[in-house]
């Protein structure tokens, strides 16, 4: 989506029915650099339409696949974090993969535990869940909260 400028830049926030709670999006110089799933949006979030505000809203219909992979990102994360984060970005809608897996997509090794610390890491730190979908990783942990993982795993029926 390069439809986004700089002008852009601030929070939106919109209330899901589906999630019982809002989705906020942090965009900057045009790249989405955080989503969040709170109980009320941040007071300086502008709860308005918002192109990327429309794209989560389809998804959260689960009426057809929503595809986020044209959305340009601000990842402010370590460089280690940032290849299995990317790694992740990749696991197509509606599959799931483990823990594991994730480690061997990343180029690392998921026999030691170093490694597996660090992808688990990776996914409970993540800033930008459902871009970088870390509810598809069916044995880690997941950035957004309990129940709305729950319910982003369920919309894919995973």
């Amino acid at each position: 989506m390069n439809d986004l400028t700089d002008a852009d830049a601030g929070i939106y926030a919109f209330e899901s029915t589906y999630l019982e709670r809002f989705v906020q999006v942090g965009i900057a110089s045009g790249r989405v650099m955080s989503v969040s799933f709170p109980d009320q949006p941040d007071e300086n979030a502008v709860v308005d339409d918002h192109p990327v505000l429309d794209r989560f809203a389809e998804y959260l219909e689960g009426l057809s696949e929503v595809d986020f992979a044209d959305l340009e990102v601000a990842l402010t994360v370590p460089t280690d974090q940032r290849s299995v984060l990317e790694q992740v970005r990749g696991i197509p809608y509606g599959e799931n993969v483990d823990v594991a897996t994730v480690a061997r997509m990343a180029g690392l090794d998921p026999d030691d535990e170093d490694d597996t610390i660090l992808v688990r890491t990776a996914l409970d730190e993540n800033p930008i869940p459902i871009i970088f979908p870390d509810h598809r990783v069916r044995d880690g942990p997941s950035a957004a909260p309990p129940s709305v993982e729950q319910k982003l795993r369920s919309l894919e029926e995973l």
